[in-house]
């Protein structure tokens, strides 16, 4: 059982995943407020495994400037930088 965040956090679990992946509080608390309200759903498959289309609306989602000019390869190096 996940671990309780508080209010602010709407989806424990997906946040204590993602923060166990590797993403920022910021970015944790996004994605998994995000999925609790449907606003998004859940991806399924790597980065690599995605079409330039999906991880440019992925990008876009969470506020990535630039993201029309990058190609696939800059598009996951930015997700995962993020």
């Amino acid at each position: 059982m996940a671990k309780d965040h508080g209010s602010q956090i709407k989806n424990d679990d997906t946040y204590e995943a993602l923060r166990d992946e590797g993403a920022s509080k910021e970015k944790a608390a996004r994605i998994a407020n995000a999925q609790a309200n449907d606003s998004i759903s859940q991806r399924k498959g790597t980065l690599d495994e995605r079409s330039k289309d999906e991880l440019y609306d992925e990008a876009k989602e969470i506020g990535i400037e630039g993201r029309s000019k990058m190609d696939k390869g800059e598009l996951i190096d930015a997700i995962r930088n993020h």
